[in-house]
């Protein structure tokens, strides 16, 4: 049986993982280096941001072996390439009612790095990208936002109160550290009801639970993505052996984890940025 696109982006996460690296926490050192689409120049959404910076090219330009001939180019042999995924609508039917509706169907694609090609002129520029925002800047423009008390012991957020608990700043190593703290309990605050009204919030049954992973996951992705925004590093938790393991436990006993709660930190981070999630959670080839 040939594997289905969510076995083979998971079989590379945990080939990752595997090697001690945790896509999720790369390191984010500038806004330029946020993976691209070589045609179109829009920026890779979800999982493929993950996917593609963990290859650590330098250049943030990707495209498929198809464009770079068309474009007058070519992969260099011996290049290998690294799979992304799309989602492709697809119309269905209703067998009883005859009724139409649209689903997303998962396609993978693979790409090349523009510096694994000869003969194609990378941009030097990205138009219409825009500059940083600051960490604070994107705190207080959050739509919604709950209610943050400082002075607390531990950083959490609580669904019934709907008020995120930090420590005081001063107890963080830096403010990179406090504000990818920040980011992952305001992650966690767009599952409430009033907001995205997230299942993986509302069912989860506490620490272990299966709701609960996919919730800290979420949250650890979103952060992720707001960090790259305020382009700052995130160096809050070291990638413990205990740490890789469970997470290969879950993967490998859920093959739809990875994808599915990397669109979902995607639709968290739009909605504290304020933008539209409503297009496709990946950017396709």
């Amino acid at each position: 049986m040939n594997p289905t696109g969510y076995d083979r982006i998971t079989e590379r996460i945990t080939a990752l993982l595997e090697q001690g690296t945790v896509p999720w926490r790369k390191p984010w050192k500038a806004k330029s280096a946020w993976p691209r689409n070589f045609g179109s120049k829009k920026p890779y959404r979800g999982i493929n941001v993950f996917l593609l910076t963990a290859m650590s090219y330098e250049s943030p330009f990707w495209l498929t072996f198809l464009q770079a001939s068309q474009l007058g180019g070519g992969v260099r042999r011996g290049e290998k390439s690294c799979p992304i995924v799309f989602w492709k609508p697809m119309k269905i039917a209703n067998e009883e009612s005859g009724e139409e509706k649209q689903i997303p169907l998962l396609r993978i694609y693979h790409v090349f790095n523009s510096s694994q090609c000869d003969g194609l002129a990378a941009p030097s520029a990205i138009e219409g990208a825009s500059p940083a925002l600051k960490p604070m800047e994107i705190v207080a423009a959050m739509p919604q936002p709950p209610d943050i008390k400082h002075g607390m012991t531990a950083a959490f957020y609580s669904p019934c109160e709907d008020s995120v608990g930090m420590p005081s700043r001063e107890r963080f190593d830096s403010e990179a550290a406090y504000f990818a703290t920040l980011f992952h309990e305001l992650v966690h605050s767009t599952g409430h009801e009033k907001r995205l009204k997230r299942s993986t919030l509302a069912k989860s049954a506490g620490f272990g639970s299966d709701p609960y992973c996919k919730e800290e996951l979420i949250a650890e992705m979103g952060a992720a993505f707001l960090c790259g925004q305020a382009e700052i590093v995130e160096q809050t938790i070291e990638s413990s052996a205990a740490y890789l393991r469970a997470w290969l436990e879950r993967l490998r006993s859920d093959r739809t984890l990875i994808v599915q709660a990397a669109a979902q930190a995607q639709k968290a981070a739009d909605f504290i940025l304020g933008k539209n999630s409503q297009e496709s959670p990946e950017v396709g080839p």
